[in-house]
């Protein structure tokens, strides 16, 4: 009875690793300690560097990837295109730079430790990229997965993945390369080799983005008339898996963006919210598994025998990537909130960097310590990486209140964060300051321009700025909290503040602020719930929630359908009783 059954690896491996972290889990949160702590215990539990029961590694693996898929498809189906796009300027430079000098960081501790050239490069970038799972998991504890700064971060990991597939596929080349001394022909196929992956990644982003826009909504549409819904719920997953596997297999993308596109284009669709509902719970369980997985990888011993390499790996991954990230943010003119919570987003590694060290370490550039190296440092970075990111507003004010450089970068001059001097007058004297323009700020300023009222829009998004500027719209980039920003905005002649923005942590502070330059002036807020629209109302702010507005909108369309049903009733009712005109039968 108590000996494992042979034939049901699978099945023994899921009931262990889910069963101890449950365990484990439970533990940490009565600990008040991430539960994902546990999930890694549980991993080092019944991994094979501690006594008693070892789980199957591969099988571990395998259902951690499957959860590293079905997290992309879930951020595809909350990221659109557009949301790409608009964190471009700084996500592609930024992730190319810190990447490079977290890269020559990692690179220099390995060289130092007498490493040879070619392994001490590949353990370099090993350290350079972040972990999806944590960071996905991270946004979404906090409510940040679709905030501004939460689509930076995502789009800053996505440049990572594809730099990382371009990595994975050339360094066997790079491998030969070295091994055979150089050459023409091993030149040219290198080259080769990073042109067919271009075009192969490139016809896979063509292929998801035209072919996949018009299949993928027309397939769900077909399960969904058949009104099954486990049918419906098993599309969904099998579009998943499917697409990363294909996507691996076909253009040699990684699993992670195939599934990313498979949810991007998905976005659009009438079907984007209940797909992402019917695949949350299988997301949660497999993203458990993930870190069971890496839990299983760690050798708890390297922490005796190499407690000074451990510690100089997690201060590059924790420290030395935050701290270039945060400077590469502030330098291209973003808010240092927005510099902080990147630098929070990277500050972790995880499954590039196991699928780097494994190949680098078959390849035989990398000596056997780099795996222990990169997998205790991953497992440091993961434990910490929460208290990380809870640090971030307190960090932001405690640094803002003690430094006068923190000030300065805050005030700094920035084009976009003062209006032009030819702003049209009409704009600044009565106007609406809106806070925000994503979706609902933008549909609020359409009804605004649709009755000719002059609005001011303030949105952290430096692009969504530029694009309003460029429409000949006034606009300011800031944080709406900062006097600074409300004073570009001309708060002080406004006749209204619309806040529309979706996070609303800094409301408070900008309602006194307003009322500080403006006195009386009314504020129209757009709340999280009921419980914070109360609190406020208190402030003396109009605020609605989503819930709420639905339902107001909702009973007022009944109304009116009652009204009318009614009215035409008593028409009915009154022809019936008009007198009939003489001689009539």
């Amino acid at each position: 009875m108590g000996r494992m059954h042979p034939s049901m690896p699978l099945i023994v491996t899921m009931a262990a690793a889910l069963g101890l972290a449950l365990v484990f889990g439970f533990v940490a949160l009565k600990l008040r300690v991430p539960a994902l702590v546990g999930y890694l215990l549980a991993g080092v539990l019944i991994g094979p560097y501690t006594p008693g029961f070892v789980a199957d590694q591969h099988l571990a693996a395998q259902l951690a990837e499957i959860g590293v898929m079905l997290l992309m498809f879930g951020v595809g189906l909350h990221f659109s295109l557009d949301d790409l796009l608009a964190v471009r300027k700084l996500a592609v430079p930024g992730a190319v730079v810190q990447m490079a000098v977290a890269t020559a960081m990692g690179a220099g501790l390995a060289l130092g430790w007498g490493w040879p050239a070619g392994g001490a490069l590949v353990f370099g970038i090993s350290l350079s990229v972040a972990s999806t799972v944590v960071l996905l998991r991270a946004l979404e504890a906090r409510g940040l997965l679709e905030s501004h700064n939460g689509r930076i971060a995502v789009g800053w990991l996505v440049v990572e993945d594809l730099a990382m597939v371009l990595v994975l596929v050339l360094l066997p080349a790079l491998v030969s390369l070295g091994a055979a001394g150089g050459g023409p022909e091993l030149g040219t196929e290198l080259w080769m080799t990073l042109a067919r992956t271009v075009l192969a990644v490139a016809a896979f982003v063509a292929l998801m983005l035209i072919g996949g826009r018009r299949v993928l909504p027309w397939l769900l549409w077909q399960i969904s008339r058949t009104g099954s819904r486990e049918l419906f719920t098993l599309c969904v997953i099998a579009v998943a898996v499917s697409i990363a596997y294909g996507a691996a297999a076909l253009f040699g993308v990684s699993v992670a963006l195939g599934a990313f596109f498979a949810g991007l284009v998905l976005r659009g669709s009438e079907f984007s919210h209940r797909a992402a509902e019917e695949s949350l719970p299988f997301r949660d369980a497999f993203a458990v598994l993930f870190f069971v997985s890496v839990g299983m990888l760690f050798d708890p011993s390297v922490l005796l025998e190499r407690p000074g390499q451990v510690l100089a790996v997690t201060g590059v991954i924790m420290v030395g990537k935050s701290l270039a990230a945060a400077a590469l943010v502030l330098a291209l003119r973003y808010p240092l909130n927005s510099a902080l919570t990147v630098s929070a987003s990277l500050a972790q590694i995880g499954e590039f960097s196991f699928i780097l060290i494994a190949l680098g370490t078959g390849l035989g550039v990398l000596p056997a310590e780099a795996r222990s190296l990169v997998v205790a440092g991953a497992l440091l970075s993961i434990a910490l990486n929460p208290a990380l990111f809870s640090a971030v507003e307190p960090a932001r004010r405690w640094v803002l209140a003690r430094s006068a450089l923190a000030r300065a970068l805050e005030a700094r001059d920035d084009p976009l964060a003062e209006l032009p001097q030819a702003t049209d007058e009409r704009y600044l004297a009565r106007h609406v300051v809106l806070v925000g323009y994503g979706r609902v700020g933008r549909a609020v300023a359409e009804r605004l321009l649709e009755r000719d009222i002059p609005f001011v829009a303030v949105d952290r998004n430096r692009e969504r700025v530029e694009a309003l500027r460029a429409e000949g719209r006034a606009a300011v980039s800031g944080e709406a909290a900062e006097p600074g920003v409300l004073i570009q905005a001309h708060i002080a002649e406004a006749g209204l503040l619309l806040v529309a923005a979706g996070e609303s942590t800094d409301v408070r502070p900008m309602i006194e602020t307003a009322r500080t330059l403006n006195p009386g002036i009314p504020v129209v807020v757009r709340a999280a719930n009921a419980e914070e629209a109360d609190l406020l109302r208190r402030d003396g702010a109009e605020a609605l929630h989503p819930r709420a507005a639905l339902a107001e909108v909702m009973a007022r369309d009944a109304m009116a359908l009652l009204e009318r049903a009614r009215a035409a009733e008593a028409v009915g009712a009154a022809k019936g009783r008009e007198p009939r005109a003489a001689g009539a039968p």
